[in-house]
């Protein structure tokens, strides 16, 4: 059940230091496992690392944010220098550059003041805790992708975050992949139809609007049509898939399959829908279960569905309960 696009492998960009870099203040890195020995196998990784590229030096003094939580400064902890113009110099640099490399998402390092994407710690002029907000690149990036899928490594240890993070970047691979060829509405139409069961499991309101938009399609312009679907597609997976709207999304996907099971063919998929609703098992079940059924009727609808594998199998995301 492999969809087009899936053999594109999604370019993430991701703190230098993340990947074992050794640039963070104190000449070490934040190595993390997930990211390194799990995502890696499937993502081309974009590495940044702020305080480097700017001109910083390996190691080197720590810094703070220092001032307004809407405009903080970027200042090192015992010499009070004050690196912000500098850094956000390059930062406009940065995030230009960074158009031109199809990012599809970014993994930032919790908490840092130039890559933190939330949770950084402001500080006033003598040093006491004022607020919390982004640091400066990220805040940057934020700011000229404001829908593209972005994280840090922390967030990334629930497996609810973690797994929605992963599903956005496929999503958004896939569909940039479906439009590079040919933008048109007939491939939008394709891309809409195979993903109807996954915008549901999010979004079932915005998967409405985004049904009418196609319906709509050839009363506008193929430009406008495709910036009005993209952002409701990346508005839609940013919201979490619920058990309750997978288990509403596994109910639809069963009523096409009603005249090639047998009554207690059924009973076991409903049952085992709502034992996972109910948090007695994870989501992998019913899916497997509908997959085997999928398979053995050939419904072609269902079997083009990007629901019942949105990303890799090997990396077990819909394992826990």
């Amino acid at each position: 059940m492999t969809t087009r696009g899936d053999s594109v492998r999604p370019r993430v960009g991701v703190s230098s230091c993340l990947l074992g870099n050794e640039v963070r203040y104190s000449g070490g890195h934040s190595r993390d496992s997930f990211l390194t020995d799990t995502l890696g196998q499937f993502v081309d990784w974009v590495p940044v690392c702020p305080e480097v590229e700017c001109g910083l030096p390996v190691p080197r003094e720590p810094m703070r944010l220092v001032g307004d939580a809407d405009a903080p400064r970027l200042v090192t902890v015992r010499s009070g220098v004050d690196h912000t113009r500098r850094l956000t110099s390059w930062a406009r640099r940065r995030v230009r550059e960074l158009e031109g490399e199809d990012l599809v998402g970014f993994v930032f390092k919790s908490r840092s003041p130039s890559s933190g994407m939330e949770r950084v710690k402001i500080y006033d002029e003598r040093g006491r805790l004022r607020g919390k907000g982004a640091g400066l690149f990220a805040r940057a990036f934020m700011r000229r992708f404001p829908l593209i899928p972005v994280e840090d490594e922390d967030r990334l240890r629930d497996p609810d975050l973690r797994e929605n993070f992963v599903e956005r970047i496929f999503c958004l691979r896939r569909y940039r992949e479906a439009m590079r060829p040919r933008r048109t509405r007939g491939a939008l139409v394709d891309f809409h139809a195979r993903h109807k069961l996954q915008l549901m499991a999010h979004s079932p309101a915005l998967l409405r609007e985004m049904g009418r938009l196609v319906a709509r399609a050839k009363e506008m312009g193929t430009a406008e049509l495709l910036t009005r679907y993209e952002d409701l597609l990346l508005r839609a997976t940013r919201l979490m898939a619920t058990p309750g709207k997978n288990a509403n999304a596994l109910q639809h996907a069963a009523g096409y399959l009603k005249r090639d099971l047998s009554s207690d063919e059924r009973a076991e998929i409903l049952g085992l829908t709502e034992r996972y609703r109910a948090g007695f098992v994870p989501l992998i079940v019913p899916v497997t279960l509908m997959q085997h059924h999928i398979r053995r009727s050939g419904q072609a609808y269902l079997a083009e569905q990007t629901y019942f594998d949105p990303h890799p199998m090997e990396m077990k995301l819909r394992n826990h309960a």
